[in-house]
């Protein structure tokens, strides 16, 4: 059984892309991926299973044991259920790779990944995030695995905002925008973005202490399909099919969206080209208020027919708590496009597209999920 009925998010063309420029690297080469089952992970798991890769997928251990994105692919990889935060468990999986006949490379993209969520579980955040990683790199540490690379998923809400003293350290545009690039002083708003911070550091302490071949990859704003709804495309994508009025936080707050196979590309290119020690930021390269990210999905999703005319509120129960949003957030991608030629291929209307077509098919897979309660019902 496919896993959803948008199947994957990788067409012939698209996988056709990832073998010319990322065979070399991955074909028949043993890989790690945390979090498989996630969002972008199951993304990012089925490009290497297209690469032909040999693929160990750690997914969180459960009671039920069930697959959500890659039960598809579930003869085409060996699962591990684990947990991060459990370091008998990673001890189990670093030393079944010991066994792989070339060195592994890792992608470890295993985290509590919502902001809002890590103010209601702060503990949980920092154990999978901070911990869960610190896990990961002692045990490799532990029984001397050798690695081609490992590399560390971070993320845009590490910058936070600038402070006024260290302003001078930033980059701005002619009009006065911010961008923000691997040297940009970091500033972290929210428990995740803390967590993220530390599994950074971490990284970059094991790759100088032991030599561990550590990439940093902070990607800005992926969305697709599979994401949680709660994230906020899904967010206006499930309340616009199902009611009249679309509840969001705060509307100002500019955000850089980049797709999904977009960040995917960016996984396999840091790893397959970047430099151990290095961190590698990527994404659209164009910021959105959320007001006008809000508008554009509802614009596309009424030219396909799946909704009418829809409203947008701020409720302020929705807001980040106290002084923790973080109000702009754009990336300078050049440093990974001058070393490897990255750059994002899926325009905003193709993504969100591709995105309002996946919600509208997999109901059943959101239904349960959602952050917000239907008051007024739209018309089915």
């Amino acid at each position: 059984m496919k896993a959803d009925k948008h199947h994957s998010t990788w067409t012939d063309d698209t996988v056709a892309d990832l073998r010319r420029e990322f065979g070399e690297f991955f074909t028949g080469r043993t890989c790690l991926v945390t979090g498989a089952d996630g969002f972008m992970g199951s993304h990012l798991t089925e490009a290497l299973v297209s690469l032909d890769a040999n693929v160990h997928a750690f997914v969180r251990a459960t009671s039920s044991g069930a697959l959500n994105n890659i039960s598809s692919l579930r003869d085409q990889l060996k699962i591990h259920f684990a947990d991060l935060t459990d370091k008998t468990s990673v001890d189990y999986l670093v030393k079944e790779l010991l066994d792989a006949p070339d060195k592994p490379y890792v992608f470890h993209l295993g985290a509590q990944a919502h902001v809002g969520e890590s103010w209601h579980r702060p503990y949980e955040t920092v154990m999978a995030n901070t911990v869960g990683t610190l896990n990961l790199l002692q045990s490799i540490v532990d029984y001397g695995l050798e690695l081609e690379k490992f590399d560390t998923a971070g993320t845009s809400e590490e910058y936070g905002n600038p402070r006024e003293s260290v302003a001078h350290h930033h980059d701005f545009d002619e009009e006065g925008g911010l961008i923000l690039h691997e040297r940009s002083p970091i500033n972290p708003k929210s428990i995740y973005a803390t967590s993220k911070v530390a599994a950074d550091f971490l990284t970059m302490n094991y790759h100088d202490a032991f030599g561990l071949p550590g990439v940093v990859t902070r990607m800005f704003n992926n969305y697709g399909p599979r994401q949680n709804p709660r994230y906020v495309t899904g967010t206006i994508i499930t309340q616009a099919l199902t009611r009249e009025t679309v509840e969001l936080g705060q509307l100002d707050p500019l955000r850089d969206f980049c797709f999904c196979t977009d960040g995917v590309r960016g996984h396999l290119t840091v790893a397959a080209r970047g430099t151990p020690g290095d961190v590698y930021v990527y994404g659209q390269g164009n910021n959105i208020s959320m007001r006008d990210w809000a508008h554009m999905i509802l614009r596309v999703g009424r030219d396909q027919g799946h909704w009418g005319e829809r409203e947008i509120v701020s409720t302020a129960d929705r807001f980040r708590p106290g002084a923790s949003e973080v109000m702009a957030l754009r990336v300078g991608y050049e440093k990974l496009n001058r070393e490897t030629g990255w750059e994002p291929h899926v325009s905003w209307e193709d993504g969100v597209a591709q995105t309002i077509a996946w919600y509208a098919e997999n109901r059943p897979r959101w239904i349960g999920r959602v952050d917000w309660h239907a008051q007024t019902r739209a018309p089915a």
